[in-house]
Order: structure tokens, then C-alpha cells, then sequence
């Protein structure tokens, strides 16, 4: 094979590595690296010179460690064996990656856990070439930006899978919002990622999140939506009030039942409930315009007397004359059920009380079985 007498770089422009086709060079060779390249000979798999941008004429006094592996029979135009690789340090910056599978992260506001996907690109060079072509290489004859993403997507992957769920758990931040802390996010992954790429000759410059999404359709962001819509109600009317109204939920299903339970609660419903909300309501109120200063306090709603009922043995909650007609009406109070109201020692019949005993003229008589 004839001799070369020059030798240059005549690789991919995506090729990071690559490696001159021969091996049988000479002394007094015209060696050419390019910018931001670095050419380095190899001998029996041992880097022994680097050379950096500019032309060299191969002599024994710019690559000297070569020179002592080599046997030169001939002097200065002595043939020899040697590899050339060619490492490029330009910068790459449209590597892309994405999550294959989501990754299942738990809200630490919600306590709900939540499969999250995310995408986005990010950018490398080779800052220590001497580094990377010693534990990348080995018997490869070229490496791509396509083949080093591919090599570190483990890396990356598993780096932004722990740096986002400590980041939220840190920063108490909810996945609902977690679009808004990308750029963060993205810093923070960078350096943890850089720290392994560095070990290899390779500089992270920069690290993008694109997207941090997840599905619309997903039973667990439905669960998430509802519980910081409850938070929300919680935080905005107070946990008192926000009580009160889950009872009154729970007492409207309950009225919703047959049998004369769920009619008496029916009945009394409106009234029961609205007392009790109103009476937080006026105390929400009532405190507010302490605060205030500014403005009289109005004077209390003035008291009603209220009727209480024997109903299956329990008494009844306390109702308004007001009510009594429908009671009636629907049965749930009868002229011997036993009732109550303010001045009574004892428990006396509904018709021994005069303004109940009127109702009773008043009120259709039950329909016949």
C-alpha cells in the first residue's frame, strides 16, 4: 500500500470521531487539523500525541512519544504504522429526548400520584477530547452526536426522573403548576446530567424542557383538579362554613330516602340547615364588622319560638310555626304526636297547643287508604 502523504479530515460533519482510513503514514507527512478539531496518533490501542489547529510536517520532534514506539530503519522519511483520530469540538445543540414511558410522580400538595410525560432538547461538545476518545471509543472507527444522545438517554432520563420529584417535593410544588417552573427545572437537570457527561470529555451546555404535560383524559388529573377545586373552596369561605355546607350535602341525600325519616328531614330541611348556615354566616359576618370599626353593628333578628316533635321515638330538630303546615300536610305531624315548645314543663299533644291546634282546621284532612 502506498504511502500517505497527506492526511486530513474527510468525516461527516455529525461525526464527533472519526478515524483516518489508513495506517501506513511516513515521516515528513503533511498533517492538517482543522478548527476546533484535535488529531491524536494511537500506537497498539496507547494515545501518544495530540495535535491541535494548524499544518504540521510529520518529524520526530512534534509527535516525540510516537517516535519512541516506532522502529525507523529509513531516517527522517521513515515509514510507520500509526492510527489517526480525529475528535471534533464543535457544539451540538438539537439533541432531542422525550420520556418513553411517563413517569409516575406524586403531587406533594394532593398526596395524588400522577404519570407525567415530558420532552424537550439540549446541547453538548467534547471539552476534554484527549478524555473522550480514551473511554468512548475503543474499537469504533466513528461516533456520532446521534450515538452519544443514544449512549447517555439512560443517563438523562433517570436524571430528570429524580431531579423533578425532588424538586416538587422540595419547593412544594403542585403538578397542576409545574409548567411554570420549566425553566428552573431545566437548570437544575442540567447540572445534575453535566456532572456524569463531564466524566466522559463531554460539556452539557445547555438543557431545555419543552414540555412537561399530562393527559388531559387521566383519571388521576381529574382527581388532582378536583382536590385543589376543594382546597380552593376550603381556603376561600373557611373551614367552618365549608363543614357546614358538606352537611347540608349529606342531609339533602339523605331527605332524598323513602320512609318517614327521610320525609320528616325532608320537611324541616330548608329551615334546620338554613338556621345553623345562617347563624355561621352571621358570625363570619359579625366578626368582619368588629374588624371594620367604621360601620354599626345591626341589631339580631328578633327570636322565633320553635316546636319540637316525638318522631320514632327521638325528637325532632326545632321547626317555625311557618313549617307546620306542610307537616301536617304530609302526615309527619298529627294531632296526638307529642310536641314542645318554650313555657311547656312537660310533652304535651300537638292539639293541646293553641297555634297548632288552628293548623289543623286549615290543612286538608289525609287522603283516605
Amino acid at each position: 500500500m502506498a504511502l500517505i502523504d497527506v492526511i486530513k479530515y474527510n468525516g461527516n460533519k455529525q461525526d464527533f470521531i472519526w478515524k483516518f482510513p489508513s495506517e501506513d503514514l511516513r515521516f515528513g507527512s503533511q498533517l492538517i487539523v482543522n478548527h476546533s478539531q484535535s488529531a491524536f496518533f494511537v500506537k497498539n490501542g496507547v494515545i501518544c500525541d495530540e495535535l491541535i489547529e494548524g499544518r504540521y510536517t510529520l518529524k520526530s520532534a512534534n509527535i516525540p512519544i510516537l517516535n519512541k514506539l516506532v522502529n525507523i530503519p529509513f531516517g527522517d522519511k521513515s515509514p510507520f504504522a500509526a492510527e489517526v483520530w480525529y475528535v471534533n469540538m464543535i457544539t451540538k445543540l438539537d439533541n432531542k429526548w422525550g420520556t418513553i414511558k411517563p413517569i409516575n410522580l406524586e403531587d406533594p400538595l394532593y398526596g395524588i400520584v400522577v404519570p407525567v410525560r415530558a420532552f424537550g432538547q439540549y446541547g453538548f461538545k467534547i471539552n476534554a477530547p484527549r478524555n473522550f476518545l480514551h473511554t468512548i471509543i475503543g474499537t469504533l472507527k466513528t461516533f456520532s452526536a446521534q450515538e452519544i444522545s443514544e449512549y447517555f438517554n439512560g443517563k438523562v432520563l433517570s436524571s430528570i426522573s429524580t431531579v423533578l420529584g425532588k424538586t416538587i417535593v422540595q419547593n412544594k410544588i403542585s403538578l397542576l403548576q409545574i409548567a411554570a417552573f420549566q425553566d428552573d427545572l431545566s437548570e437544575v437537570c442540567r447540572k445534575s446530567i453535566n456532572e456524569e457527561f463531564i466524566k466522559y470529555g463531554i460539556e452539557l451546555v445547555n438543557f431545555y424542557f419543552m414540555s412537561i404535560n399530562i393527559p388531559e383524559d387521566d383519571t388521576s388529573l381529574i382527581k388532582l383538579k378536583e382536590a385543589k377545586e376543594l382546597a380552593m373552596k376550603v381556603k376561600t369561605v373557611g373551614k367552618d362554613i365549608y363543614q357546614m355546607d358538606r352537611s347540608f350535602d349529606v342531609m339533602e341525600k339523605a331527605a332524598e330516602n323513602e320512609g318517614s325519616t327521610g320525609s320528616m328531614i325532608n320537611a324541616g330541611l330548608g329551615l334546620g340547615a338554613g338556621l345553623s348556615l345562617g347563624n355561621a354566616m352571621g358570625n363570619q359576618f359579625s366578626q368582619a364588622g368588629n374588624n371594620l370599626n367604621t360601620n354599626p353593628t345591626p341589631p339580631p333578628i328578633p327570636n322565633q319560638k320553635k316546636y319540637f316533635f316525638v318522631v320514632n321515638g327521638v325528637h325532632s330538630q326545632p321547626f317555625l310555626l311557618s313549617d307546620l303546615p306542610k307537616l301536617i300536610l304530609e302526615g309527619m305531624v298529627k294531632q296526638d304526636t307529642l310536641a314542645w315548645t318554650e313555657g311547656l314543663q312537660n310533652w304535651v299533644k300537638a292539639i293541646e297547643i293553641e297555634e297548632i291546634k288552628t293548623l289543623f282546621g286549615q290543612t286538608p284532612p289525609p287522603i283516605p287508604k
